[in-house]
Formats: structure tokens, sequence, C-alpha cells
């Protein structure tokens, strides 16, 4: 077997290249050559992976975060070849819903042993036509407007820049016409969010969507309708635990093939995030893609 694994060292505040080399040394046990890159910047993390590949990979193997596994997946969704996470980034909501220890080096120890049995398994992805793949959420509304801002941020750093930019969009919060077309079928809003899910998780744990199944063939989404400041604030508990979709503000569905767009159909001001990457203004269309991973372990 032939595996690549790709660093983003950044990850995590450092701790993805903290622990690269045990990983490696780990993993060389388990297949016949390894290749290590790393890599800082999408860019050359996408340049890194297909150069790899020259040499006909069995695995690619993502030390980081979300945002790595992210460009992991459009590579190996491409290209037919195995995934492995290791999680040492933030958020870590793709290898939570692959069942990995939080623990980077314990998950890298699982991770060998499911190489070792030969255990691999087929995820779901969603497609953004004219886009990229995403393995975990798509989100589009308050929460994308908190990523807005939160990227223009230059200070504070870490967490609390979120924290500040949550206060700046909550002052100026407003719903907005929200047009929803579910396998065909069409229906308008006034909503403050909707999230399209692949996986239950996003932003570190929050279960947004907490029946999702990637490998049921179906997305599901969670749209919180008209909601003022105070009804956010009052939701906020119950997003830890997926109690939110009881609020009668919040509704919930499934859909193969789903596209948002404005109340015309069009743009409302709104820009979607899939993965914490940001995919551009809405209107977006997406499709739940079968099988479209191959991910080593098992999704149950």
């Amino acid at each position: 077997m032939r595996a690549a694994m790709v660093v983003h060292p950044a990850s995590g505040l450092g701790r993805a290249g903290r622990i690269a080399d045990s990983v490696a040394a780990r993993l060389r046990g388990a297949v016949d050559d390894l290749i290590t890159v790393a890599a800082s910047t999408v860019e050359e993390s996408r340049r890194l992976m297909h150069e790899a590949h020259g040499v006909a990979l069995d695995l690619l193997v993502v030390v980081g975060g979300d945002g790595s596994a992210h460009q992991g997946v459009q590579f190996c969704a491409d290209t037919g070849v195995a995934l492995g996470v290791v999680p040492a980034g933030t958020g870590n909501d793709l290898a939570r819903t692959l069942g990995a220890p939080k623990d980077p080096l314990e998950a890298t120890d699982a991770l060998v042993t499911a190489i070792k049995a030969g255990e691999r398994s087929k995820l779901d992805l969603g497609r953004v036509t004219g886009g990229p793949w995403f393995a975990g959420v798509l989100c589009a509304g308050f929460d994308s407007a908190v990523n807005e801002r939160a990227n223009r941020m230059r200070w504070p750093s870490g967490p609390r820049r979120y924290d500040l930019a949550i206060l700046a969009e909550l002052a100026k919060l407003r719903p907005g016409p929200l047009t929803v077309v579910e396998d065909g079928e069409r229906a308008e809003y006034d909503a403050t969010q909707i999230a399209v899910g692949n996986i239950p998780h996003y932003g570190g744990g929050i279960p947004i969507c907490p029946d999702a199944d990637p490998t049921d063939g179906v997305f599901d989404i969670t749209l919180v309708g008209r909601a003022s400041r105070f009804d956010l604030v009052k939701m906020l508990p119950g997003l830890r635990t997926g109690k939110h979709v009881l609020n009668p503000i919040v509704s919930t569905s499934r859909a193969r093939e789903v596209r948002l767009g404005g109340a015309d159909g069009g743009a409302n001001g709104w820009v979607a995030y899939a993965d914490g990457e940001r995919i551009g203004p809405l209107p977006v269309e997406v499709t739940c893609v079968p099988g479209a991973l191959t991910v080593v372990g098992s999704t149950t």
C-alpha cells in the first residue's frame, strides 16, 4: 500500500505540526510506502496532493482540522483514493463523524488498526453545482455572516474573534427572504439561517442537523425562520444538545437536491459556507452524491 500524509502545520494552533513526526512513525508500520508533505496554503496543499498521486496512491491521510480535511475530500473524491483523517485542528467535525478519538495520536493508532484490517467504508458527499465537494454542512444566513465578518477582522486572534463577530452580527440582525427548492418543491421563507447537512455537526461539535446520516443518500436541512436577537440567544443552549430543532421557529426536512436563493431565486445578500470554507453568494445549488468518498475505518 502506498500512502501520502499531508500535514497543515498551523492547524490547531500548531498542534498538527508538532505531532506530524509521531503520526508518520505510526503510519509507517501499516503501509509499504509513505510520502510526507507539509502545506502552508490551500494552493500548496492541492498541488502537493496531486504530485503525490503521480506515484499511484492508495491512501491519503490528512493531519489537521476540518479545513484540511476539506482539501483532502476534494482530492479523494476526484481520484478515488481512500481518505484517513487525524484530528489536529480546532473543529474536527468530519473526524468526529468517523468516530475518531479526540486525541490525535490515539486517532492515529485507530487508523493504523483499520488500515491493517483493510477496513473501508463509503461516505456520501455534497457537491456544489459548479463548485467543490463538501463532507459536512453547507450553511447560509446568520452563521455565514459571522464567518464573513470574522474573516475580515485582524484583531483579536483565536475564538475571541468569532465571539466579537457574533455580537456585531447580532446587533445588525435582519431576517431575509429565502427561496428553498428541495427535490423540485419550492417554498418561500422569511428566514434567519439555513443549514444543509451531510453530517450532524459543524463549528466544533454543534449538532445543527442532529439526525443527519452521511450514508443515507440525502441531506438533512435545518431552517431557522424569522428570529429576533432574543430568539437566537434563547436558542443557543439547545444547540449543543440538538434540541434547537424543537423550537417552533425551526423546521427540518430532507432532500437530495437543494437550491437556495433570494425571494426571486436569485441573490439576497447571503453568502454560503461549506465545511467552514467560503463558497460564495446565493444562489447556490447542491446535490448529495451517495458513496462518493472512500474512508478508512467504519462509519457505524
